[in-house]
């Protein structure tokens, strides 16, 4: 009648793994509940331990909202910073927006290998820069193509405000050419002179 009484039973805790119910007690084998839940596991495409359902979150996170305008807003606020330093002239400040830039680039995206994340991919990321990675290795994604024609902009932006002057030219195109060359998808896993390699 309502309240608890003695010889009330507590409810069977039941477990679904796989296709198969688990209940306390059940005398199945150990390695035939963890075959189970193995398959459940694949089955799902879960990754337990991780909070992303992607095995590599580096192929995708270029494409993850609103990471284009956080780019373009970075990239702004870096020339804002420059400008405000009072001895630096408009010139040498587009310049070292366009240097700074492509080095960060340069540094993140072609040189730094692996992934932050704990990935089940048996280490195959690990030889990878985070380019090779982008989009899982697929060229001319909307992704790339953003990422390789902002240093063109950049750069054309500080040719013009240079005013296309010798020593701003080189420095800006010399540059320019040390990220657009590793972008090029004949160069994509290639390691020249065997920098980089390990």
């Amino acid at each position: 009648m309502g309240g608890g009484s003695a010889n009330s039973v507590p409810p069977i805790r039941r477990m679904q793994i796989g296709g198969g119910l688990l209940l306390p007690g059940d005398q199945r084998c150990g390695s035939e509940r963890r075959a189970q839940a193995g398959r459940a596991t694949e089955a799902g495409r879960m990754n337990v331990g991780v909070a992303h359902s992607e095995v590599n979150p580096n192929t995708r996170v270029m494409n993850s909202r609103g990471i284009w305008l956080a780019y373009i807003i970075l990239v702004g606020l870096l020339h804002v910073v420059l400008l405000s330093i009072p001895f630096f002239s408009i010139p040498v400040v587009w310049t070292l927006t366009n240097v700074i830039h492509n080095l960060a680039m340069y540094v993140f995206l072609h040189t730094v290998k692996g992934t932050p994340f704990e990935t089940p991919d048996q280490g195959k990321a690990r030889l990878l820069t985070h380019w090779e990675q982008m989009d899982y290795g697929l060229q001319f994604t909307s992704s790339r193509k953003f990422l390789s024609i902002s240093p063109i902009i950049l750069y054309l932006l500080a040719s013009f405000y240079t005013k296309y002057d010798a020593a701003h030219f080189f420095i800006n195109t010399a540059s320019l050419l040390s990220v657009l060359l590793p972008k090029l998808p004949q160069f994509h896993g290639v390691r020249l002179f065997g920098i980089n390699k390990y």
